[in-house]
């Protein structure tokens, strides 16, 4: 599928901002199955300065500082990608969980080893025993990793309802969990803390997913928007295998992926310090579009 991607973020301020430094991550990623066949950035008003680079997790960022009073904030991302269907391992050819597990913990760099970076803590999603103890009814004794995730993540889709109004971008995981709703972000950090409870490496994943209309009914504009969803690791043959647990899948063409991270804090896809008094609101619209 060859999508065209439209992102628009739109910050009103209170009152008028001065000095405004921002970190946009937005640019879909290169990968086996996806290319992104042009992507550029709009930023009203015009910025001083501009600098693009790549983070430690390889996702292409863009920062831009803004000096000069202004009252609004406007960022414009526009996208052509081609998504082909990914690789899917079949359940039963991945490892053992308990093997994967020992296997990321080894003294030598290996590919399981390297991935096991993933299995750790994060700013926003602390493992812990309520996780694992949630997580053992899917991984049970010399399940293959990837079985047991797939269970998990259909669990999830069925035990959590997904309520906008329940939780916010800020929503600490175990909250989340507790509540038993909360969106697409949440969902993606509980099982991520599920499966890092259980020292196997998981990681968190933004992008977009093309949505489709009612029977008979046209498309919304601006209907769309970003998602989340998870990576986990099944061994250097499988490597890294998406699931969506808000949508009880796995990842296919609908998906588009823009960056991966440990978890939200790592992939927001517009961040920044502004210097100003007063609050402030942000509208996001996003449309993708088979093309």
């Amino acid at each position: 599928m060859r999508y065209e991607i439209h992102h628009r973020s739109t910050y009103t301020y209170d009152e008028s901002v001065s000095i405004g430094h921002h970190l946009a991550r937005l640019a879909p990623r290169e990968l086996l199955h996806q290319h992104c066949e042009w992507h550029g950035v709009d930023v009203e008003p015009e910025p001083m300065s501009l600098a693009g680079h790549r983070d430690y997790f390889g996702n292409q960022c863009l920062f831009f500082a803004l000096h000069g009073a202004h009252k609004t904030l406007t960022v414009t991302a526009h996208s052509f990608v081609v998504v082909h269907p990914p690789v899917l391992a079949a359940p039963e050819e991945t490892p053992a969980w308990e093997t994967l597990r020992e296997a990321v913990r080894g003294d030598f760099l290996t590919p399981d080893v390297a991935a096991g970076e993933y299995a750790f803590a994060s700013a926003m999603v602390k493992p812990g025993k309520q996780f694992a103890e949630y997580a053992l009814e899917s991984f049970k004794p010399g399940v293959t990793v990837l079985k047991a995730a797939l269970d998990l993540n259909e669990r999830i889709f069925r035990d959590f309802k997904f309520d906008p109004a329940a939780t916010d971008v800020a929503t600490p995981v175990h909250e989340a969990f507790e509540k038993r709703r909360g969106v697409c972000q949440d969902f993606a950090h509980i099982l991520i803390a599920c499966i890092r409870s259980l020292g196997i490496p998981a990681r968190y994943v933004s992008g977009y997913l093309e949505t489709l209309p009612p029977p008979g009914k046209p498309k919304m504009v601006g209907a769309d928007a970003s998602h989340a969803w998870v990576s986990v690791w099944c061994g250097p043959v499988h490597q890294w295998q998406d699931l969506d647990p808000t949508n009880k899948c796995r990842p296919q063409e609908r998906h588009i992926t823009v960056a991966y991270g440990r978890d939200f804090a790592d992939v927001s896809p517009l961040r920044g310090v502004v210097y100003g008094s007063g609050e402030q609101s942000l509208k996001v619209a996003v449309d993708v579009t088979p093309r």
